[in-house]
């Protein structure tokens, strides 16, 4: 079956939203709750594979190798998280392209200054708006399959205000990307600002902690944002269920909230795997039985 592109998927779901995945078994889950694509950002990947902030620490090869695993788990369409390209011009081309072989179906970059780190942190700052449209026209060139979906971020809110932030977000669209991300907007006006100023899609980041206030997709659907992430959600509470399964183990209890190990069978296809025994029997003669 073949994947529906990002721009069908926005023709259709309004707003398109975006689970974050941070490992394979999390993907293969958002895909059986029915989700149409999802998001696979750099705070819960490397937070969950290399137990490492979001501060620049990874670089291309290890996210790469992560967004692999996950991508070999599940079929939905996914939108990647592709930090500041891991460079210049050069390095933006390399990332595009490397994510295009893996089959992502649109991708981000940002205007900060490396190394980046987690949106709604402190200590950002952002590289002159000439830098960033650079490389939004490389990596748009970069595609191969001109439907890739490309995302330009701006973190400037945070440093320069937020007509700094619209400002670069018009420019980021003439250098050539599809739809804006103003990440951290601060109030619920601004976030009406950002929504009306920019006639492009738009995507919203609603981070548990953040910066930003927390609303309901219809509402911010109605603001403008056609798509809205949840990037650090699943991995946030699978870190709390952790914690509070082990405080459990260490006195003894076994409280039952928990899947199944049924149900957890069925996450990972359990019985596809023993068709194929069944499929594929030993044939044993009197030698081998010997």
């Amino acid at each position: 079956m073949t994947r529906p592109t990002f721009r069908q998927l926005l023709a259709t779901e309004k707003p398109l939203l975006l689970p974050g995945a941070h490992d394979a078994l999390s993907a293969r889950m958002i895909e059986q709750a029915g989700y149409k694509a999802f998001l696979i950002g750099g705070f819960p990947l490397v937070g969950a594979r290399y137990a490492l902030p979001d501060v620049g620490l990874a670089g291309l090869e290890e996210i790469r190798s992560g967004i692999a695993d996950i991508f070999a788990a599940c079929d939905l369409p996914c939108l990647i998280d592709a930090d500041d390209g891991y460079g210049d011009v050069k390095n933006v081309t390399n990332t595009v392209r490397a994510y295009e072989r893996l089959g992502a179906s649109a991708f981000f970059i940002e205007d900060q200054v490396a190394p980046k780190r987690c949106g709604h942190m402190a200590g950002k700052d952002v590289v002159p708006s000439a830098v960033m449209e650079a490389k939004i026209a490389a990596a748009a060139a970069a595609r191969d399959d001109k439907e890739m979906f490309l995302i330009a971020r701006t973190d400037a809110r945070a440093v320069h205000g937020l007509d700094e932030a619209l400002r670069r977000g018009e420019r980021y669209l003439k250098a050539g990307a599809d739809g804006v991300f103003v990440e951290a907007p601060q109030t619920i006006e601004e976030l009406e600002i950002v929504g009306r100023s920019l006639d492009a899609v738009q995507m919203a980041n609603m981070l548990e902690g953040g910066q930003t206030p927390i609303l309901k997709p219809d509402v911010l659907y109605e603001m403008g944002y056609d798509i809205v992430i949840f990037g650090i959600s699943m991995a946030l509470r699978a870190a709390k269920t952790i914690e509070a399964s082990l405080i459990d183990l260490k006195q003894g209890r076994l409280t039952g909230d928990a899947l199944t190990p049924d149900a957890f069978h069925r996450v990972v296809r359990l019985d596809d795997w023993a068709r194929l025994e069944n499929d594929f029997p030993a044939m044993l003669t009197k030698e081998t039985a010997s």
